[in-house]
């Protein structure tokens, strides 16, 4: 499936000169004041239209006077990529013409709801002598995609004070907005540096899978059951067989886009962490050997991206995965489910990220997990439910409480049944907080792993 054009959005400028506040409320009192002098004494008419004309010539001045267009240049040094659920400052320097420096400069800069701005408005006060002005505003990332800075305004007073000249630039950036990959680097650095603080070494990956690695001599506190009998019997010792872990898995993340997993859970989207946690994992699959691959889908099956080995492989996989779009439509597992087993030829480790409600929602996830599961390891991922626990364990005050505390434990018991249907049929289960997603799933997997189940 090719992946959606982005959106080419071309920048256009405008500019505009009008009055200020002071300017208008000088005209809003004197011209009625010239009028009735005109309609009182008609002789004295002159006067009102020489005043009315002194004051444009006023505005005039002051508009020649003032700082011109192009002088004023604002430059945003907003970083090439930004990731979701992150924040950071970004430097707003404003150059200065060497003459005609305006008292005061205001900023308005305005955002579609990826991003969140702190402040929005910004004033800045140039230093005397000063060739640039600068500030610092706060950056929060809601949700993903090509997050749009749909205008920026510039505005600043001519030296009188009567006029404001401005200039707006329409469509200003657009920045990218991809799963975070800051918690990934830090974490798969912790996992791959253990004796950083003893140095530097090389490292065997041993485990309990079935691929044979070497024989060594059978030593107090070793599995009895990797004696080597026949072994042992020729070299009349004990000997015992050593494992390596496994390598060249294919691991499917299979992303839930639909509308329960687009809503906000500690104000990020279940589908963000869940992709976060994906690229976490990613990361260290690709790094020990493994393939890796994304599924995304909702109403009907959205992305595919075949498994992949390699490191320099995860740039492609979270472009795909950035790409991954919001939807607010029902999931269809049976549509979705079943064109992954179509695309799957191999054993592959299948990790499902999605949300349900209860057990009628569930039936139909339950009967395609069902059938995953007779060819792949399937590994059922999804957040507990905080709300739920929230209006279980609140205090009881009065009859609403009652009722919201038994509608819960029922949606609650009934994600239990769901849960353990999952479980008898082979089903990896994971429920964890958000939070501890990410950690939560490596642990998983690195269990799994050790274990052979791959």
């Amino acid at each position: 499936m090719k992946p959606p054009k982005q959106d080419i959005l071309k920048s256009r400028q405008k500019s505009t000169i009008y009055p200020t506040q002071r300017a208008i409320f000088i005209m809003a009192i004197c011209v009625p004041v010239a009028l009735i002098l005109a309609l009182l004494a008609p002789q004295m008419a002159g006067l009102g239209i020489i005043f009315v004309a002194g004051l444009a010539a006023i505005l005039g001045i002051d508009a020649l006077l003032a700082a011109p267009m192009k002088s004023i240049a604002p430059d945003i040094l907003w970083p090439s990529t930004l990731y979701i659920d992150d924040e950071i400052d970004v430097q707003i320097d404003v150059n200065l013409p060497k003459r005609n420096k305006p008292r005061n400069i205001q900023l308005r800069i305005e955002t579609d709801g990826k991003l969140e701005l702190e402040p929005n408005n910004i004033k800045l006060t140039p230093y005397p002598g000063a060739p640039v002005v600068s500030d610092v505003i706060s950056v929060k990332t809601r949700r993903r995609g090509n997050a749009n800075v749909k205008s920026l305004w510039t505005r600043w007073p001519g030296p009188l004070g009567m006029v404001y000249k401005q200039t707006v630039i329409y469509n200003a950036k657009q920045i990218p907005v991809v799963p975070n990959i800051k918690s990934v680097s830090k974490k798969a650095m912790a996992f791959f540096d253990r004796n950083a603080r003893l140095g530097q070494k090389l490292q065997d990956t041993r485990g309990e899978s079935t691929e044979f690695d070497s024989l060594r001599e059978f030593v107090v506190g070793m599995d009895r059951r990797s004696i080597d009998w026949k072994h042992s019997a020729r070299h009349r010792d004990l000997v015992a067989k050593e494992y390596q872990t496994e390598r060249n898995h294919n691991i499917i993340f299979a992303v839930d886009s639909g509308r329960l997993m687009c809503d906000p859970i500690q104000g990020v989207p279940k589908i963000d962490r869940a992709l976060n946690s994906a690229m976490l994992l990613s990361y260290i699959a690709l790094k020990t050997g493994d393939r890796v691959g994304l599924y995304a889908f909702d109403s009907k099956p959205r992305a595919f991206l075949k498994p992949v080995s390699g490191l320099p492989a995860f740039a492609h996989i979270q472009k795909q995965a950035a790409e991954i779009e919001y939807a607010i439509t029902e999931t269809n597992f049976t549509f979705g489910l079943t064109r992954l087993k179509q695309q799957l030829r191999r054993r592959s480790l299948v990790v499902i990220f999605t949300d349900f409600v209860d057990t009628t929602t569930a039936e139909l996830m339950l009967e395609n997990v069902s059938r995953l599961t007779k060819t792949h390891l399937v590994m059922f991922v999804t957040f507990k439910d905080l709300s739920l626990e929230s209006y279980m364990n609140r205090e009881i005050e009065d009859v609403n409480d009652v009722t919201r505390a038994v509608i819960a434990n029922t949606l609650n018991n009934e994600r239990t049944i769901v849960l353990g249907r999952l479980r008898r049929m082979g089903v990896q289960i994971l429920e964890c907080d958000p939070d501890n997603l990410a950690s939560e799933l490596l642990n998983r997997f690195l269990a799994l792993k050790l274990k052979g189940r791959l």
